[in-house]
């Protein structure tokens, strides 16, 4: 039975796991793009530019990052997908702040959280990336594996 609910506890990772990757490598360039242009409301060609080559190399890191953490065993995974995408404000905070577009008021709970997210830009779900589709995702990858573990933990093993 353990053996069976691992088995379905990893399928359910790689079905969301492949979705997600799909997903952020189709939105994450551009949801960089218009974090950027946002803040810089009269943006030229030039920033549009700097935007746009932000957005190619966020995705490419971020999808880098996404297929290592999907590549390591759930037991010693020490991110979340979702904790990865957030990293997309990299980007956004080196362009803004070469520019010295001024950073926002954030509350407290946001300075606590995402200390280096001056601009208040960092994704809240993966919906925000502009596909309510991957918000659920998360969730689908979380609960694969919470069984994945939860069997392992019934059986008494770490990884296979």
């Amino acid at each position: 039975m353990a053996d069976d609910d691992e088995a379905r506890g990893l399928e359910l990772m790689r079905e969301a796991e492949a979705q997600i990757l799909s997903g952020v490598d189709r939105l994450a360039a551009q949801w960089v793009q218009a974090a950027i242009e946002h803040r810089i409301r009269d943006a030229d060609q030039t920033v549009r530019e700097e935007a746009r080559v932000a957005g190619i190399a966020a995705r490419e890191r971020v999808t880098k990052e996404l297929r290592e953490l999907f590549a390591v065993d759930p037991a010693q995974q020490r991110a979340t997908p979702l904790e990865i995408v957030r990293t997309l404000r990299y980007e956004v905070t080196a362009v803004l702040a070469a520019r010295d577009v001024p950073r926002v008021v954030r509350d407290p709970f946001e300075v606590r959280s995402f200390a280096d997210d001056v601009y208040g830009v960092v994704p809240r779900s993966l919906s925000d990336l502009g596909d309510e589709d991957l918000g659920p995702l998360l969730l689908a990858w979380g609960l694969g594996k919470s069984k994945v573990l939860r069997a392992r933990a019934t059986r008494g093993t770490s990884s296979e």
